[in-house]
């Protein structure tokens, strides 16, 4: 690890662009700070996937983590998307707003297609690539070449790529250097810790930056892909997204001066308290969400005869926590007019409120719910 490379720049016609080392061969890190934060990240992930294993209809859940993500990720990238609108229906976004709203609902159709792929396809190029076309399906980026890796020069900064802040390999470059990946991450021979395994490839994926947009988002979708892969995770419910997005400039950075300086050490430390920070995070958003069910579900038994209604109306909010009065009547399958009965008794107990203040088409939150994401 002392002696670690990133790669060197290539001189091209008028620009150099950075060509990294492979990343498919013997690793060793003696470094004791990062092997106490590799101990503390793998019990911390640990913990949350024992955790996530006892909560019942944990894939009721396990949609607003990925709504979060997909809204954190996004937001990454510059979409201005809360995860509130995200729940909205498409003719509820205001027209302006509805390019970021679909970018988002494409990261959570990219996440959960991608989850339910690793049950027949390994984590692979073909998995990416894949993943990458549902992304950029139909969005701003549907024009560059989704689900194929880039057949041009791209860059990052700058106005130009001779002010740009980083230049990526050619494009030439791109099947080879992701084929190295993938016998990185399939090799059971030379043993490397799962997690600093997948942060490498992370670093690596964002330095080839092999497709014209999206590679951001598509990277950090692979963090939880790679954890379900190799069955660290049984469910996917790390996202570490939210954590990259308040500390921006660091996680930018980091990747930088790996290219730099070969300050490799430094990302994985970065990464690494990203895992622990998330991982705690998410154990206490569950453990809120069980004592939050707990609670509601004993108010919900002193309303008799509509008590089964208003626990299919709950089941709904868990999935789906906006909602309007026509969402209530289809989950609770009764008549607008019952309807309208089940959401003042959601009111009363405090589990609806009522967001758009109009007479007429109204939205109802389930805000408690809601706040555990935010």
């Amino acid at each position: 690890m002392k002696h670690f490379q990133a790669g060197r720049l290539v001189q091209q016609a008028h620009y150099k662009s950075f060509q990294p080392n492979p990343i498919h061969r013997a690793w060793v890190t003696d470094d004791m700070a990062s092997l106490q934060l590799l101990g503390q990240a793998d019990r911390e992930l640990g913990r949350l996937d024992m955790y996530s294993e006892y909560i019942p209809n944990i894939d009721l859940f396990i949609r607003m983590h990925v709504l979060k993500e997909a809204t954190q990720s996004s937001r990454i990238e510059g979409t201005q998307t809360n995860i509130e609108e995200a729940l909205l229906e498409k003719e509820d976004v205001a027209p302006e707003r509805r390019d970021d709203w679909e970018e988002v609902q494409n990261y959570v159709a990219a996440m959960n297609g991608a989850v339910d792929k690793l049950r027949k396809l390994p984590f692979s190029a073909r998995l990416i690539r894949e993943t990458h076309k549902t992304l950029m399906q139909g969005v701003r980026g549907r024009h560059k070449q989704p689900g194929e890796f880039r057949q041009s020069q791209n860059w990052i900064g700058g106005a130009s790529i001779n002010d740009a802040v980083f230049v990526p390999p050619v494009h030439g470059a791109i099947a080879a250097l992701i084929s190295d990946i993938e016998q990185f991450v399939h090799d059971e021979q030379r043993h490397f810790p799962e997690l600093l395994k997948i942060a490498l490839v992370l670093y690596q994926f964002e330095t080839i930056h092999p497709f014209l947009d999206g590679n951001g988002r598509v990277g950090r979708l692979l963090i939880t892909l790679y954890l379900v892969s190799k069955g660290i995770l049984k469910q996917p419910v790390l996202y570490l997204s939210d954590f990259f997005e308040r500390n921006r400039q660091l996680y930018y950075d980091n990747l930088m001066r790996v290219r730099d300086k070969n300050y490799l050490l430094q990302w994985f430390k970065f990464f690494l308290v990203g895992v622990i920070e998330t991982a705690r995070s998410s154990t206490t958003t569950f453990d809120n969400i069980l004592k939050l069910q707990k609670q509601l579900e004993s108010q919900l038994q002193t309303l008799g005869s509509r008590t089964a209604n208003a626990q299919k109306v709950m089941y709904y909010l868990y999935q789906r926590p906006v909602v309007n009065a026509a969402k209530v009547a289809e989950a609770a399958g009764v008549s607008p007019a019952s309807a309208y009965k089940l959401i003042a008794d959601l009111e009363r107990f405090g589990i609806l409120k009522e967001v758009t203040g109009r007479r007429r088409s109204r939205m109802y939150v389930f805000d408690a719910y809601l706040k555990l994401f935010s």
